[in-house]
């Protein structure tokens, strides 16, 4: 069986690379042609993907949060810098999102690791928050005209919400080596806690 899963595995990554090589080719005749149309502009919803996919990198810094003293004592939450980890993968597709406290190795079985995904879906920014709660939220973002905001509204949630959601996300772009994130969670009861991530650049790693 284990054989039959491999062959089953060999053969759909040469179906895949194979289909993407005749869409290379396919393109690649495409721009020889004696005909070639100019390319058609971006979408403001790919313009605002450039936009965040520009954050791709490694940040960290502080955490400010409005949850109570007693709250952070009970949930073991003492707001230590944290790390971010930002890249672009997927031929450009897709934006990973990855917090973690700063100065803990990479184990999710012992420090909350939550990962976020960005893209653009049918023409709409979307975000999908795999939130150590154990669901995942999905929020559409729009951009602010001056470029420099983009913020993310609840769409819907998939899995529990007994011990509550991600429900909203902005991005506030100050220059390229300073941002601030601001995420909003619902607790049980519909009672929002807001925390705000100030973040400084400490590595750049560059878009596809």
């Amino acid at each position: 069986m284990k054989s039959l899963r491999f062959l089953l595995s060999v053969a759909l990554v040469s179906l895949s690379s194979a289909a993407f090589a005749q869409s290379d080719a396919h393109n690649h005749d495409a721009q020889n042609a004696p005909a070639q149309k100019a390319a058609a502009p971006k979408s403001e919803v790919q313009k605002s993907f450039d936009v965040i996919k520009s954050l791709a990198g490694d940040w960290e810094g502080r955490v400010d949060t409005d949850m109570s003293d007693a709250m952070k004592k009970q949930m073991g939450a003492d707001m230590k810098p944290m790390h971010l980890s930002m890249r672009v993968t997927s031929r450009g597709n897709v934006l990973v999102h990855e917090f973690q406290e700063a100065g803990t190795p990479l184990d999710a079985t012992k420090y909350d690791h939550p990962v976020t995904m960005l893209y653009v879906d049918a023409g709409t920014l979307t975000l999908v928050h795999y939130c150590d709660a154990g669901n995942r939220p999905r929020m559409t973002g729009k951009i602010s005209p001056d470029g420099k905001r983009l913020e993310f509204d609840l769409v819907d949630v998939s899995g529990g919400t007994k011990f509550g959601h991600m429900h909203h996300a902005v991005f506030n772009l100050i220059d390229a080596d300073h941002h601030t994130e601001e995420w909003t969670y619902m607790m049980p009861g519909d009672k929002p806690i807001h925390a705000t991530f100030n973040l400084q650049r400490i590595s750049t790693t560059a878009s596809k």
